[in-house]
């Protein structure tokens, strides 16, 4: 087990983790990884995957995509390491992207990694990825920092309150990274128990608008996976999904988010040369 206070630095081993780099054409599930800039999020990255990324740029844009891979215990993952944003209201091309691959690549977990120490702030991403899909695990990282500053975190009231596995970490260190590692693994296999999932309540006039948008957007795109946040993000004015639903885009965005067998026999080749 990694240890409390931080001493297996970056050297940490978890039993039954085997870090992947890029070396991966099949794999069990896909993970999102989604955060606030700053949080910690590509020492999470580089703790799953050892450190290897395959990169490239999002379908159509100058964005960049990192994405990596590891096993645990049975099953294999690939980890797309979606751009730092504050929201996902898509007002800038990050944002987008982020919401776009959450909604439409339909990833088997969200990982979102918080600042433990900045909570408040990065639960307004938090609520609106769940707003999305409840297959998601908070990563409250940074708690080194946050125990420095005299900070406490009641996780289990949180993790009641969000219906997700809330799990406290110190990434750089190792500090619960078993625990995080075991948590995706739980909402992946649909093994986590069914909670009482987060729901933000709306006056009864509006939740008659949204459901009768949703009716209309079900009807021209059966396969869509989640009208209700498409009828709120109509009924709020989003002027990307207005667009897109205009000029029947959102089919297209699905098939452009979903995810192809990567191409990784450059990286490999690369790999399997420098550990000979």
């Amino acid at each position: 087990m990694p240890s409390e206070h931080g001493l297996l630095s970056q050297t940490f081993r978890i039993r039954q983790l085997q870090k992947l780099g890029v070396n991966l054409d099949k794999w069990d599930f896909v993970v999102a990884l989604a955060g606030n800039p700053n949080t910690g999020k590509s020492t999470v990255f580089n703790s799953l995957t050892g450190l290897r990324q395959h990169t490239g740029n999002w379908p159509g844009k100058t964005v960049t995509r990192a994405e990596g891979a590891f096993s645990y215990k049975d099953n294999r993952y690939k980890i797309v390491d979606l751009p730092g944003t504050y929201s996902l209201l898509s007002t800038s091309e990050d944002e987008e992207i982020a919401r776009n691959f959450i909604l439409f690549g339909q990833p088997d977990v969200t990982l979102i990694v918080a600042d433990a120490t900045r909570l408040e702030r990065n639960l307004n991403l938090t609520l609106q990825i769940l707003e999305i899909t409840p297959n998601a695990v908070l990563c409250l990282n940074l708690m080194d920092e946050a125990k420095r500053k005299g900070i406490k975190i009641n996780e289990k009231a949180l993790q009641d309150r969000l219906g997700i596995p809330v799990i406290t970490t110190t990434a750089r260190y190792g500090d619960g990274m078993e625990a995080l590692l075991y948590a995706i693994e739980q909402v992946a296999t649909n093994a986590w128990p069914i909670q009482k999932r987060f729901k933000i309540t709306v006056p009864k006039q509006l939740e008659e608008s949204i459901l009768a948008l949703e009716t209309d957007i079900n009807a021209l795109y059966p396969d869509l996976p989640n009208s209700r946040w498409i009828a709120l993000r109509l009924l709020e004015g989003d002027e990307r999904i207005i667009h897109a639903l205009k000029n029947n885009e959102l089919s297209a965005l699905m098939k452009s988010y979903q995810q192809p067998p990567l191409d990784l026999s450059a990286e490999v080749e690369v790999l399997n040369e420098e550990t000979k």
